[in-house]
């Protein structure tokens, strides 16, 4: 179902190689005992993807395949695949024009941070699209971390055309790693802390998987407002019931301190617009305009402030 043995292979000789090498036991039973009901059948449409010929991929314009291909049967399959949500991406004439503009965002983030010859963990990685940045960006190497099998599938997709590059997705949260790795150059968390009902215990488990050099690139929602400015939710962001702490970013850097990590600086701040996150073609739901006041988009649904989003980049 989903081959291990080139993580193994890859990690071998260094820091990573008996967890790398674990993964053959351990990892089986915790996707028997999670999988999705409908991955077999996502599975099914990856093995019927049509031949490419004379492909090439180019990352370093964003996530394009190129190549000679039946055009109308590749788009059939990856339609299958919705909705896509992180992207754009390119397969040869298919654009994949996905709910979030994640291009943008990346290109927040990236020239605020090295990545060439590093091996980066990317945890909640979504779909992969930003770890095929990240390689575009001169990384040595990318492992993500999600629980949700289809945004596999999707990786799987643009993986099943390019299976030497040396990035891999396994389908497990962060508490699945119990281990104090302490071996990845960078660690990215984007979108993922105002999932955690424990922010702090959140940093503190992305901090030991850091080596003793590493950075921690922590992309987030956070409100205005001074140190002691916190926004808990009621019940619902943004119609969304798992949102349950938006700090301030002077409150942000608290946590930061508080387990452990120095030399904290904030490189963005930007309000979501809705050009940004938007329903699509490929993404037909409701998107952001719908959890937004139709009079003030300043505001959510709720009444509370819109998303505004933050990346703080803080060293080991």
């Amino acid at each position: 179902m989903i081959d291990y043995s080139a993580i193994s292979s890859f990690y071998s000789n260094t820091n990573l190689d008996a967890w790398a090498q674990k993964l053959n036991t351990w990892l089986p039973q915790y996707i028997e005992e999670h999988i999705h009901g409908n991955f077999d059948e996502w599975q099914a449409i990856l093995d019927q993807l049509p031949t490419i010929k004379n492909h090439s991929i180019d990352l370093t314009n964003g996530v394009i395949l190129k190549g000679q291909v039946d055009e109308n049967s590749l788009e059939t399959s990856l339609r299958q695949l919705m909705p896509w949500r992180k992207g754009p991406w390119q397969f040869c004439n298919t654009y994949i024009d996905t709910e979030w503009h994640s291009d943008w965002k990346w290109e927040r983030v990236a020239p605020h941070i090295d990545l060439k010859y590093k091996n980066i963990l990317d945890v909640g990685c979504g779909n992969g699209y930003y770890g095929y940045r990240m390689l575009g960006a001169g990384a040595k190497s990318v492992l993500g971390i999600d629980p949700n099998f289809l945004f596999l599938s999707q990786f799987k997709s643009f993986k099943h055309y390019s299976p030497d590059l040396p990035i891999w997705q396994l389908p497990i949260g962060l508490e699945a790693i119990t281990e104090e790795l302490e071996f990845f150059d960078v660690v990215f968390s984007m979108g993922v802390l105002y999932h955690r009902r424990s922010p702090i215990d959140h940093l503190s488990d992305l901090k030991k998987l850091l080596n003793k050099k590493g950075t921690l690139v922590l992309e987030t929602m956070v409100v205005e407002g001074d140190e002691n400015t916190c926004l808990i939710p009621h019940d619902r962001y943004a119609q969304m019931r798992n949102t349950w702490f938006i700090p301030s970013v002077k409150m942000l850097e608290i946590f930061l301190k508080r387990v452990g990590f120095k030399n904290i600086r904030c490189v963005d701040l930007n309000q979501t617009s809705i050009k940004e996150q938007r329903k699509t073609d490929w993404m037909t739901y409701q998107s952001l305009e719908d959890f937004l006041d139709p009079n003030d988009h300043n505001k959510t649904i709720e009444g509370y402030p819109a998303p505004l989003r933050a990346v703080i980049i803080a060293e080991q």
